[in-house]
């Protein structure tokens, strides 16, 4: 991080008084501005230009998931939307970016003292940057869900409020901690249960109770008994390519082999990224098969591999998943990668952040069969984790489920940024909260043009599209 300049040795009230100056030349209403100009980048160059580093074969079905609807597409879209808030106020505080802090990517986690928590998911975009961008980010995801829900704006707006007000008290909060105090605050799932069940419907308590007990058994068993099959006496890993192509089938058989070492080198090395502990635990496991596995919207085409280990005997599961880090988009528009891999930036950003983090996280460079040598973090496939449903929501509940996000946005931004200054800056009126609520219908326009413009490029077949996965 380039923080730590900004926050040691530093008075708070010095502090403070630095974050309340900021107001004189960036209003708070400011933020509230969305005007792009003519020489706004094509979204589809774009897109395109990140398309090129990735599988060609996969690159329509990620141009297909992206075109099902507005949300769909923001949910890929990282990379357009790094463009447009390069262009937008910020004061100057950095902390340490998700870089994608859509709604989704909120969502319950397992720790690693087996407590069911709730925080950030996906680091790939992680980055130094100013904190506005992630606020923004996931202002305008909350609006473009409403609208998905057939929701007018006012009611998406009431979500933008509640984002907005409980990260500025939660950073006022963490503002008047201490440095340990911050680091240990983390959101219990079973806490915020019974915090927000008074607010919450009957039918919003049930779905609740049933997310939480359902989190607890998304691990690498579940993943066993759902992704493999016995073949030939031996446990292997279902094929369903595209989405899921064992190694023996993605690979002639001229390269199969090759394949297979380079990953196995690749665990082996990653293997020293870990704590001491960690590796031992690693090394009583054996490789049993490996998968090409397609991932979640944004990240299609990138390069992801499910390896299956097992322990103590064939029915002690353990599921990696290795997958390509690629420079943050948020790069271009703020400073270098400070690390030698991409896979060590996307680790350090998530430890960084993240309440607790995998065990297994890690990373490590690979030799791909064209020579190419690539970056890769590793994490565990399934760890407990319970995926949100706003298609199944009432304003209400993302009212809610908006207050629990950016809490916990305020609370990974604290860990790396000048909390007391940020702090100062937002207040206690509302004068953030009311320019969020603005922006976030504004950009959800510009979403909705950009996707129109992807559906246009797939007719005039300027990009292919497969919609059938």
């Amino acid at each position: 991080m380039t923080t730590e300049s900004v926050i040691t040795g530093t008075d708070p009230k010095e502090r403070a008084e630095r974050g309340r100056a900021l107001r004189s030349r960036v209003p708070r209403s400011a933020h509230g501005e969305f005007a792009p100009g003519p020489d706004r980048p094509d979204p589809i160059t774009v897109l395109e230009e990140q398309s090129a580093r990735r599988v060609p074969e996969l690159v329509p079905v990620r141009y297909g998931r992206m075109s099902e609807s507005p949300f769909r597409f923001y949910r890929g879209a990282a990379a357009i939307m790094a463009t447009d808030l390069h262009a937008t106020p910020t004061t100057g505080l950095t902390v340490q970016l998700c870089g994608d802090a859509h709604l989704l990517n909120f969502r319950l986690l397992g720790s690693p003292e087996r407590n069911l928590l709730f925080d950030i998911n996906d680091f790939d975009e992680t980055h130094p940057g100013p904190w506005e961008w992630d606020v923004k980010r996931l202002a305008a995801s909350l609006v473009i869900a409403g609208r998905e829900n057939g929701w007018d704006d006012n009611e998406s707006q009431a979500a933008v409020h509640s984002c907005a007000r409980s990260y500025r008290e939660a950073m006022r909060s963490f503002a008047g901690m201490g440095e340990l105090d911050v680091w240990y605050a983390r959101a219990d799932a079973y806490q915020l249960q019974a915090a927000v069940a008074d607010r919450l419907a009957k039918s919003a308590r049930k779905r609740l109770t049933a997310g939480l007990a359902k989190a607890r058994t998304r691990d690498s068993r579940q993943a066993f008994e759902k992704l493999t099959e016995v073949v030939d006496g031996h446990r292997r890993i279902t094929s369903a390519p595209p989405l899921i192509t064992p190694l023996a089938e993605f690979a002639p058989d001229e390269d199969r082999a090759a394949l297979q070492a380079a990953i196995r080198e690749l665990l082996d090395r990653y293997g020293q990224t870990l704590p001491n502990d960690t590796r031992h635990l690693l090394r009583q496991y054996r490789i049993v098969d490996m998968a090409h596995k397609v991932v979640g919207v944004g990240s299609v085409g990138t390069r992801c591999w499910i390896v299956l280990l097992l322990g103590r005997d064939d029915q002690d599961p353990l599921f990696l998943q290795a997958k390509e880090a690629q420079h943050s988009v948020l790069e271009p528009f703020t400073q270098p990668c400070l690390f030698p891999t991409q896979g060590e930036r996307v680790v350090a950003g998530q430890r960084l952040m993240q309440a607790a983090s995998d065990i297994f996280l890690g990373w490590q460079q690979a030799l791909g069969l064209d020579e190419r040598r690539r970056d890769f973090y590793v994490r565990q496939l399934r760890d407990w984790k319970g995926i949100p449903q706003p298609s199944l929501w009432t304003p209400k509940d993302l009212t809610e489920f908006a207050r629990l996000c950016g809490w916990t946005l305020a609370r990974a931004h604290a860990r790396s940024g000048d909390r007391i200054a940020i702090a100062a800056y937002l207040g206690r009126g509302r004068a953030f909260d009311h320019a969020l609520a603005r922006f976030a219908p504004l950009y959800a326009d510009q979403n909705e043009r950009d996707h129109q413009a992807l559906l246009d490029a797939i007719r005039s077949e300027r990009v292919p599209a497969r919609h059938d996965l």
